[in-house]
């Protein structure tokens, strides 16, 4: 069976980024995929630092490191800030990437996010892509952007644009269709 891991770079109450988590987990458990979603507030790391790194490198990144070898999907909501990503994110990315043998070389990855913009963090989602291709990481092409977030959801965590869906449901096609399950 193919299995995924689900994450958001957002761990702050409410984050739309998380109800987009839970809503690729439902998709993603629709088409029959095993699902593990996490939340990063559970695999605290210290900034990264290499004098932190040379004398002990956190369990929580040998932990994380391990569950992402152990999946086929990695899906990543993340928000933008200032045209970037969060710092949650950089952090865990930096810390993963130091770690053999590589986390980012047997999944497949999908990213998306949701902000209050129009443009639904395209800037932070180009940022991510280009970070996790330079760690190696096959990034599926469809990208979801998903914004103004006052109307994206409705009251059942659904997306209230088709187009939405749509993107959606090509992104849950290409995951599954390039993962190595």
């Amino acid at each position: 069976m193919v299995t995924a891991l689900t994450l958001s770079g957002s761990i702050r109450r409410g984050s739309q980024n998380m109800r987009l988590q839970a809503h690729m987990d439902k998709k993603l458990e629709a088409a029959g995929v095993s699902v593990t979603s996490i939340n990063l507030s559970d695999f605290a790391m210290p900034i990264f630092n290499e004098d932190i790194e040379a004398e002990h490198t956190p369990e929580s990144a040998v932990q994380l490191s391990a569950l992402w070898r152990a999946h086929d999907i990695v899906f990543i909501a993340s928000p933008e800030y200032n045209g970037g990503l969060t710092p949650l994110l950089v952090n865990t990315i930096t810390w993963l990437s130091r770690q053999k043998p590589s986390p980012f070389r047997h999944a497949v990855f999908g990213i998306g996010g949701v902000s209050s913009g129009k443009y639904g963090t395209i800037w932070g989602l180009s940022h991510l892509r280009e970070s996790l291709t330079k760690v190696g990481a096959l990034v599926v092409p469809t990208l979801l952007g998903i914004g103004p977030s006052e109307t994206a959801f409705d009251a059942n965590g659904d997306f209230t644009e088709p187009s939405i869906t749509r993107k959606v449901d090509q992104m849950i096609e290409e995951l599954t269709h390039f993962s190595r399950g």
